[in-house]
């Protein structure tokens, strides 16, 4: 068993006690985040795109949860997992949870302890020696859950973004809308989350329980910003939407005029964010027709080598200008945020927002997606997010079916 009284190097690496032998990875996963539950912790579970294996994160505590903005995407930012609302408010805060302890499944035998964690040993030493129970005790938002928009509904939310874009009072406007499904009977987060790697290995696919947050189940697509270990900088425009078929794949797709200028507003307002900064050392790729699911997108990616501009803190830089980008609010931002407070007529809450490892995998190692394809866990029912962009093209009865079409990414998990 794990004694307390040892004095720890920092960090810690925890080895399971004898009890546990017989566990294999997703069942110590399981036990750990039953032990995490139980307490009243935030956890954050996460499979990168392309990995084989989920990794957990988990804070000593709600209150030692960082607000706002993580402190750097560089080096010298402490390790851990970014979970940020569409807008911060009172409600919805923005949470940047410390990695005080984690797991990867992929290395199953070992526990790393944070330095600022180490009061946590005997909790994970009871964690480890309590019986899995059958049921976890997931946290829900204690908020109300939003309205579930009808069809006419949204129809008439789309008009009116159309309406806006040919008075000129914005350029582009992304709606959107939830919708409500009751939990099938035993329903489990965790086999969710199972299944949804699974079924999209390139997505990043999250399962993220915050008090007072809720529990939040997505599979994105889409990068919000990257800092690889090589000193890399990515982001990606991501917009357009139609689905696999046999006439329709990455090589034969053929895109309307509203879904090419979609896209193309995306991509500029990455290029306008660079120009804020007067960053003119990037590399620019696409646009391209990517696969994400069972949905076809168009997406160009941007490169900068840090190595190569004096730029040391881009990745945070860059992130304050991107969140929220243009692909999930419109263009210009404020005005289109401004048209979405009046007229979309609910909380997105984390819906749209970007959450994400930094400082997980090594120092100076961030990767950050949009928080879209995702649903809440609440008590008996999921709330469904998806959202369409719109030009002056867009017809309201196509971004209703689009809708159709995204949610049944996640509305998967639970038939």
């Amino acid at each position: 068993m794990i004694n307390p009284s040892i004095p720890l190097p920092e960090p810690r690496v925890l080895p399971w006690p004898p009890a546990a032998a017989g566990l294999g990875a997703l069942a110590r996963l399981r036990h750990l985040v039953a032990g995490a539950l139980r307490t009243g912790r935030p956890l954050a579970v996460w499979r990168e795109p392309g990995a084989g294996r989920p990794q957990l994160l988990v804070s000593r505590s709600l209150e030692a949860a960082y607000t706002g903005l993580p402190p750097a995407l560089d080096a010298g930012a402490p390790a851990g997992f970014a979970f940020f609302p569409f807008r911060d408010s009172d409600h919805n805060p923005a949470f940047f949870l410390p990695a005080d302890v984690r797991f990867d499944a992929a290395r199953p035998d070992a526990l790393l302890v944070a330095p600022a964690a180490r009061a946590l040993l005997p909790n994970i030493a009871a964690w480890l020696a309590l019986p899995t129970p059958a049921e976890l005790a997931w946290h829900h938002s204690p908020q109300p859950a939003p309205a579930a928009a009808t069809e006419a509904e949204y129809m008439q939310l789309v008009s009116r973004g159309v309406a806006a874009i040919k008075e000129k009072a914005v350029l582009k406007v992304v709606s959107s809308r939830a919708a409500r499904r009751p939990l099938p009977a035993g329903f489990d987060p965790l086999a969710a989350f199972d299944k949804l790697s699974a079924k999209y290995p390139q997505a990043f696919v999250s399962l993220v329980s915050v008090p007072g947050a809720g529990t939040w189940l997505g599979a994105t697509p889409e990068v919000l910003a990257e800092v690889t270990a090589d000193g890399r900088f990515r982001t990606v425009a991501l917009a357009a939407t139609q689905p696999v078929t046999e006439a329709a794949s990455p090589r034969t797709a053929i895109w309307r005029q509203k879904e090419i200028e979609e896209q193309a507003l995306v991509a500029r307002y990455i290029v306008n964010c660079f120009k804020q900064l007067r960053l003119r050392e990037y590399q620019e790729t696409g646009p391209r027709t990517v696969v994400a699911g069972q949905l076809l997108h168009l997406r160009t990616d941007f490169e900068v080598d840090l190595n190569a501009v004096p730029f040391p803190n881009l990745g945070t830089d860059m992130l304050r200008l991107l969140h929220p980008t243009s692909a999930v609010g419109g263009m210009p931002k404020l005005a289109a945020l401004a048209f979405l407070r009046q007229h979309e007529g609910y909380d997105r809450a984390y819906y749209s927002g970007f959450l994400g490892p930094v400082n997980v995998a090594a120092p100076g190692v961030a990767r950050l997606f949009v928080n879209l394809r995702c649903l809440q866990v609440r008590a008996h029912e999921a709330i469904l997010y998806a959202g369409t962009g719109l030009t002056a093209d867009s017809d309201p009865e196509r971004e209703w079916q689009e809708t159709e079409m995204k949610l049944q990414t996640v509305a998967t998990v639970l038939i």
